[in-house]
């Protein structure tokens, strides 16, 4: 039997303030409790060092404004090239799965990134997805988002991607950061019923997210038929854990892990630093590498406390019940959408960076091609902190894209080489290779 790889960064030199929840003890007390219980000394586990990410391997996903460097520190680098890493370790063989607990974290960092919010800037997960897609050929990916908090930034990156299938069980973002994860939110109009979420009420507890886990995620990952399962390992949907309202156990995340079988877990949320995220990190490890976990508790578990609250699992099976039949009949959707004779879809968003307080205004177009996904077109604006102010077009073009969406959003990066924006970017994931030219000067960059 192969080992469980497990790599650790604590990103030492990376904090947004001292006291801030998002802080290297985040870390640092599941290190010392899994050396403590002596499972890194196990066969089944293989300890890995981190690694570096490359400025291509984010400019792949990411429109950073004004450039990559300016988003980002080494600490990024570092955390991004780590799930890299643990990516190369599983699809080589090396390891059965693997779980990079690093930080800092990703899931709220979206396609443009003019900073930080939800204490993201550059998104792990996603930067991992197109890295294998461009190393290993592997097209279809399914991620599961387990944060407490829903993960609209990787929804929004992989919303228009039918080769990815994006879940997300969270609390209900009525009641909580960062307002999103509704079911209404199925995925863009040529990969309609690939996003998948489950908003869940404040204090649910085990039973209701296994409930949704065996009738829902695991059917849909069984139909999907990923090559390669992702674990967006969010631990916060804890009963103790600060920042939500959640009752979940570290045993319920053991089964919950154990079930779901993930070939790579990359760690994002989980604040109850010392009494809870050593006991998840070390279930997670656990079930992975397929170590008896019975007896791990929490040193506060008490069931009598985690009661579901009243009408919450009838409520779950109409949401299970929805959901199924929304990704059962998304082919009929897409289709329909293929035939409307629209040529571009076209959308609005404004999005609030809370940690940098930044207001960013976009309007995305969306080509609706017969014969693919089709390629996107972003317009964003935002000012940033130092009073700069940046009116920037994007144009994304898949891995996957045909011959004619290759051409047209070629000839789209030349034809908005005008005065209209500061910057303009291709993001060509099928030559990978990444430009942006800065109008003002004409200087062009290519990575």
């Amino acid at each position: 039997m192969k080992p469980t790889g497990i790599l650790f960064f604590p990103a030492f030199d990376w904090a947004i303030s001292p006291t801030h929840p998002e802080r290297e003890e985040r870390l640092l007390y599941t290190r010392d409790q899994i050396f403590e219980e002596g499972i890194m000394d196990l066969p089944q586990i293989k300890e890995y060092k981190p690694g570096l990410a490359t400025l291509k391997d984010i400019a792949r996903v990411h429109f950073c404004v004004p450039d990559v460097e300016a988003q980002i520190t080494e600490a990024h680098l570092v955390s991004a090239g780590s799930a890299l890493v643990m990516a190369d370790a599983v699809i080589s063989g090396e390891v059965k799965n693997g779980f990079a607990i690093i930080r800092p974290p990703g899931h709220h960092a979206k396609t443009v990134s003019h900073g930080n919010r939800g204490f993201c800037n550059i998104n792990n997960e996603a930067i991992m997805v197109e890295y294998l897609r461009q190393k290993y050929g592997i097209k279809r990916i399914a991620i599961v988002d387990t944060d407490v908090h829903h993960g609209d930034g990787t929804q929004e990156i992989f919303y228009h991607d039918p080769d990815v299938l994006f879940i997300s069980f969270h609390q209900d973002g009525r009641t909580l950061f960062p307002g999103t994860g509704f079911m209404e939110e199925a995925g863009g109009p040529l990969a309609y019923g690939t996003t998948i979420n489950i908003p869940l009420l404040p204090h649910t507890t085990d039973t209701g997210i296994h409930y949704v886990l065996d009738n829902l995620i695991m059917p849909l990952l069984e139909e999907f038929k990923p090559d390669v399962i992702v674990n967006s390992a969010g631990q916060d949907n804890h009963y103790s854990d600060p920042l939500a309202n959640m009752a979940f156990s570290a045993q319920g995340y053991a089964k919950l892990n154990e079930t779901l079988a993930p070939d790579i877990a990359v760690l994002e949320g989980g604040y109850s630093v010392e009494t809870a995220l050593p006991y998840i990190n070390m279930a997670l490890i656990m079930a992975m590498a397929g170590i008896d976990y019975s007896n791990l508790r929490e040193p506060d578990y008490n069931p009598a406390r985690l009661k579901e609250p009243k009408g919450n699992m009838e409520r779950i099976y109409k949401m299970v019940d929805t959901q199924l039949n929304t990704f059962r009949n998304r082919e009929e959707v897409i289709e329909k959408n293929r035939r409307s004779g629209e040529l571009f879809k076209t959308s609005y968003e404004r999005i609030f960076y809370d940690t940098d307080y930044i207001n960013e205004e976009q309007r995305n177009e969306v080509r609706l091609c017969p014969a693919c996904g089709g390629f996107r077109v972003i317009i964003s604006t935002a000012q940033h902190p130092n009073g700069r102010r940046y009116h920037i077009a994007c144009i994304q073009l898949p891995i996957n894209a045909c011959s004619t969406c290759q051409a047209q959003a070629r000839d789209a990066y030349k034809t908005f080489n005008s005065d209209t924006y500061d910057i303009v970017y291709l993001q060509d994931r099928v030559k990978d290779e990444y430009k942006s030219i800065i109008t003002r000067t004409g200087e062009e960059r290519v990575l």
